[in-house]
């Protein structure tokens, strides 16, 4: 059963997003004020002229006054929110909801994360003392889970299957080379992401996404109003996300080729939306590629692959960025980063560049047009068969092809 949803109630008016990678001459301070003046400024709007305000960060603060800090808010209502690496997407939710509700006019959905002056690596803080069930894994050692599971699951020769990995990083680097705003901004070729150094099973290193810094921002108002800040807005048709019971360490028919998680919330965004074909009726997706075994199986998980078969398409070039269904055209959490806090909200901000046009030439996708006006958003947090899930679905048109008016 799929949730009501507010589709085409609220919508994005002004977007920001920094630069992320190893900012060493920024602070948080400092990246959530850019974030949130690029935001404002491509609204029409004051910083102060914003209602209400959700701050997403798993390490860089831990209430409200994080944002309003350096923000110099006037007594604002600031709502800090975490959840994995769905962080930024679940700040995004939040102001959406509180807007369809009623209670705001305007909201800013931000996320931030200085995740290298941490000196960890991934996801930080303390693990909380279980039940003994917990295998306690890195991320690098959980996900490489997936590759051999699907390698044997579907019989594809584990070389096949690496060369197929390799090609998910050679294509996100690639288009993060054309993204200024990337942590990684060079083509890595196929030759060297295939002999590099292992971090864990057959994960190598251009298989992981990096550490980052970074901060990013969207403005929120009811549809009725948008075009009184933007001419061109973006319409939110679907906001989905599950928590599973996180039973996949203990359950024996677990077997780490999907993640529930993921089939959950896609079906129903794609409910909420009206979506019957993404594939055919999304002009775009930005999936949360943690590794490049994780995009694999989401390919099948969001539907836009049959089972088993994810593999072919990503040979064939399906997902590039001049493919049937570009994926991560920005560079995804490979190249552009993953500054946890704001990694929802940076691939809010590629549809956003995307569905409107605004991308540079060498980046702009042809996949948008008339019937495709629609981009998707993947946030997944924790590990294989114990974490949690967003999609959303956004456009630039009210109704629009396959979908009621």
């Amino acid at each position: 059963m799929s949730s009501k949803g507010i589709r085409d109630q609220v919508a994005i008016i002004g977007m920001g997003c920094t630069r992320f990678g190893e900012l060493w001459d920024k602070g948080t301070d400092d990246l959530l004020t850019e974030a949130a003046t690029e935001a404002a400024t491509s609204a029409g709007l004051s910083i102060h002229d914003i209602d209400a305000f959700w701050l997403g960060t798993m390490t860089s603060g831990v209430c409200g006054v994080t944002l309003s800090r350096p923000l110099k808010l006037d007594y604002k209502p600031v709502t800090r929110v975490e959840n994995y690496c769905a962080t930024g997407s679940e700040a995004l939710r939040n102001a959406c909801y509180a807007v369809a509700s009623g209670a705001y006019d305007t909201a800013m959905a931000i996320g931030v994360e200085k995740l290298k002056d941490t000196g960890f690596s991934g996801l930080t803080g303390i693990r909380p003392v279980g039940d003994g069930t917990d295998p306690g894994l890195s991320s690098p050692a959980a996900f490489s889970f997936l590759a051999p599971s699907y390698a044997h699951k579907y019989g594809v020769d584990g070389a096949q299957l690496k060369e197929v990995m390799s090609r998910i990083a050679f294509k996100n680097h690639q288009n993060g080379a054309r993204n200024p705003r990337a942590q990684f901004q060079k083509e890595v070729s196929m030759e060297t992401i295939r002999g590099a150094p292992l971090v864990a099973g057959e994960l190598g290193v251009f298989d992981c996404s990096g550490v980052s810094d970074g901060s990013a921002a969207a403005i929120i108002c009811r549809t009725e109003d948008a075009h009184r800040y933007c001419e061109n807005p973006l319409y939110v048709k679907a906001l989905s996300f599950v928590a599973g019971p996180a039973a996949g360490p203990i359950d024996p028919g677990y077997d780490y080729t999907t993640f529930e998680e993921v089939v959950r919330s896609a079906a129903d965004a794609y409910a909420q939306a009206g979506i019957t074909d993404p594939r055919a009726q999304l002009a775009m997706a930005e999936v949360h590629d943690c590794f490049t075994a994780t995009e694999l199986v989401l390919m099948e998980d969001l539907d836009f692959a049959e089972r088993g078969t994810a593999w072919k398409e990503v040979l064939a070039g399906t997902f590039d960025r001049d493919g049937e269904l570009p994926v991560n055209p920005d560079g995804g959490l490979k190249s552009f980063g993953h500054p946890i806090g704001a990694s929802g909200l940076r691939m809010l901000f590629e549809c956003w560049l995307q569905l409107r046009g605004e991308a540079p030439p060498d980046r702009q996708i042809t996949t948008v047009g008339p019937g495709r006006t629609l981009g998707l958003t993947h946030n997944l947090g924790g590990a294989p068969g114990e974490g949690v899930s967003f999609v959303g679905i956004f456009g630039t048109e009210l109704g629009g092809m396959g979908l009621d008016a």
